[in-house]
């Protein structure tokens, strides 16, 4: 499930990307589909850490036909490690994206600062938080959804986001919205209780997810597609470094 639009990051050959909080790697995986781009995955957790290396050594070994890694394909590296002290050289990066991370920092504007410093100028930043209206209403219907430890320290307004992002010197080149069929999902969620994954209504809802995501039906794309300006669960930034 991708948040971040490959096809807008503009990767030749050679270019260098950190996916900062990579959870299970969902966005450094693209990276093996890219002719020489080198992918890095940093996450602060053991098991997101043990995941995402099992799911990079896993399309190493599958054919391009089963959707595993591409011939000249660059390297790539996973490491464990926090987003305020990113262990790497300045400027080292081409490209850092940080998919629905900044919402779990206390301190979003010391992450901002690090992964600038790592990423070069020019460079692009894809960053992407759950969008205003449906993450609301998730904490309008479940306190365990907003007091989850680990879970989201604040709503970001979109134009709030921007102007961070500005402040941090960038330029923003686009935006977009993600998963909107994801909204009611977690809506449904928070409104019967987070843990009971197993009630039929939710259980059907995510099969129709899983069906989205690994079939992906012409009917379901379509209605994404029609429900992400009104109610998509994420919204998106792509910026370049000035």
């Amino acid at each position: 499930m991708l948040t971040i639009d490959p096809e807008r990051l503009d990767l030749p050959p050679g270019s260098r990307v950190l996916d900062l909080g990579c959870g299970d790697g969902r966005h450094v995986r693209i990276t093996r589909r890219m002719t020489g781009v080198a992918g890095i995955a940093l996450d602060i957790g053991a098991e997101e850490v043990r995941k995402t290396t099992a799911a990079l050594r896993e399309l190493d070994r599958l054919s391009v036909a089963e959707g595993g890694t591409v011939r000249n394909a660059g390297p790539w590296g996973v490491v464990r490690g926090s987003g305020y002290t990113l262990p790497f050289a300045d400027a080292a990066f081409d490209c850092v994206i940080i998919s629905e991370v900044l919402e779990h920092l206390p301190e979003d504007d010391r992450a901002l600062s690090e992964l600038s410093r790592v990423l070069r100028p020019g460079g692009t930043l894809a960053i992407s938080v759950p969008r205003e209206g449906p993450e609301a209403i998730c904490w309008l219907l479940s306190r365990q959804y907003r007091s989850t430890p680990g879970g989201h320290v604040r709503i970001y307004r979109r134009r709030e986001l921007r102007r961070k992002i500005e402040a941090h010197g960038y330029d923003i080149r686009g935006t977009h919205f993600a998963h909107g069929l994801h909204s009611p999902y977690w809506w449904l969620r928070c409104l019967v209780g987070l843990d009971k994954q197993e009630f039929w209504p939710v259980k059907l809802y995510h099969q129709l997810l899983v069906w989205d995501l690994m079939q992906r039906p012409w009917i379901t794309q379509t209605l994404e597609k029609a429900l992400n300006p009104w109610i998509g669960k994420s919204v998106v930034f792509y910026a370049v470094k000035a």
